[in-house]
């Protein structure tokens, strides 16, 4: 994405740490971004009910309302807006509880600053491209499975549900793929917009998300096939 086209962006940034947030401030508009700041949960919400914005920064301690309970209200107002979560928590619980309420991608504090403005670019990508490909198919069903990715609603059999937009990313890459084995590697490409080796675990844990999601027994599934070395194929019909 160029410079010229990300003067269209704008970005809200909810960080209390002030070096950081300062930092991160002047990074981001350099890289032609258009940057809201603010320093606690509830000046965050009053920015998302009064303003428009094309993506979320945002941490997890913060006064007021801490992260988690931001984001769970964000995806309330606006299920594909993206939020990119910053964390000093290392657990494996915290970071998926981040997923659970709304982000689609986090960083654990400290990080490099090229590899947030990667993800930024890449999550910025993807919700073009996914807003394009909700002209084209804006719902989908297969087996007793139905997916609307306008609203990020689905049911399976009587149980309904919401999915993330990130896992509604994978899921269209899947769907308009389908029969087809895909690599980790093409996932993280064309999905996250990243290439890197040391990410493909993530995949893998998004696979077994939809299993649980989709599938009658995840422990065997029909929809959602592991090809040993190769990578993963959506199979609508089943095997």
């Amino acid at each position: 994405m160029k410079k010229s086209e990300r003067v269209k962006s704008r970005i809200l940034l909810v960080e209390d740490e002030e070096s950081l947030a300062l930092g991160l401030e002047y990074n981001l508009k350099e890289e032609g971004y258009e940057v809201i700041r603010t320093d606690n949960g509830r000046g965050a919400l009053e920015r998302i009910f009064d303003e428009t914005f094309d993506l979320v920064i945002l941490d997890i301690m913060l006064p007021y309302l801490n992260g988690f309970e931001v984001a769970e209200k964000i995806r309330k107002k606006h299920p594909t807006l993206p939020i990119l979560m910053l964390t000093a928590l290392t657990g494996a619980a915290d970071r998926i509880r981040g997923l659970q309420t709304g982000a689609d991608d986090y960083l654990t504090k400290p990080f490099h600053l090229e590899e947030l403005l990667l993800r930024v670019a890449g999550m910025l990508k993807r919700k073009m491209w996914y807003r394009e490909l909700l002209t084209k198919e804006p719902e989908y069903s297969f087996g007793s499975n139905f997916i609307n990715f306008n609203e990020l609603r689905c049911t399976s059999g009587r149980k309904a549900f919401r999915i993330t937009p990130l896992e509604a990313s994978l899921l269209k890459y899947l769907i308009d793929n389908r029969d087809r084995i895909i690599s980790r590697e093409e996932f993280l490409d064309n999905v996250w917009n990243i290439n890197s080796d040391t990410e493909t675990r993530t995949v893998d844990n998004f696979i077994m998300r939809f299993r649980k999601y989709f599938e009658k027994d995840p422990c065997h599934p029909v929809f959602f096939r592991n090809v040993r070395g190769a990578g993963y194929i959506f199979s609508p019909k089943g095997k």
